[in-house]
């Protein structure tokens, strides 16, 4: 067979096997799933009230036709991001696949539609609770590096003024 028939059928496999599985596999966790997450990181990292930690990994491709600087990376190399959201035993929650190589870990998360979900609160998160033996309500959070924009429910590193 010809490359652009293996190709294509490669393609329309993957397809079906998303549609097929995905609400199986990956589906959007309800807020009672992120309270299991939180519970889970609290258990085995110290970390009340984390539901996932974010990161996007850069997949190495070969430059596509007439894409010109888009998938060219700051690593010197032809990409596309994968960003994930894991829980606390490192399985995939959610994922955004498709993101060109030269965007920031930041700029694939602002155009993916976890990003969007959360801006517009539709994400299932649970409501604000206190931390065990405190009386404040806190909210449920994701962590992520520094590249990525601090929001309520994303918390990244602390800076010092000096490492700025």
């Amino acid at each position: 067979m010809g490359k652009s028939t293996v190709a294509h059928i490669v393609s329309e496999m993957a397809a079906v096997i998303w549609k097929v599985l995905k609400d199986e596999h990956m589906k959007t966790p309800t807020a009672d799933d992120f309270k299991h997450i939180s519970s889970d990181f609290e258990k085995l990292w110290n970390f009340p009230h984390c539901i996932g930690a974010l990161d996007g990994k850069h997949i190495r491709i070969n430059a596509p036709e007439h894409s010109g600087s888009q998938f060219f990376n700051y690593k010197h190399f032809f990409s596309i991001v994968l960003q994930a959201l894991v829980d606390a035993n490192y399985r995939f929650i959610s994922i955004d696949v498709g993101g060109y190589g030269k965007q920031s870990d930041g700029g694939t998360f602002k155009a993916s539609l976890l990003h969007k979900k959360m801006c517009n609160h539709t994400l299932n998160l649970p409501n604000d609770e206190p931390f065990p033996g405190k009386r404040y309500c806190m909210p449920y959070v994701m962590i992520a590096d520094e590249a990525y924009p601090l929001m309520r429910n994303l918390l990244i590193p602390y800076l010092t003024v000096d490492k700025i």
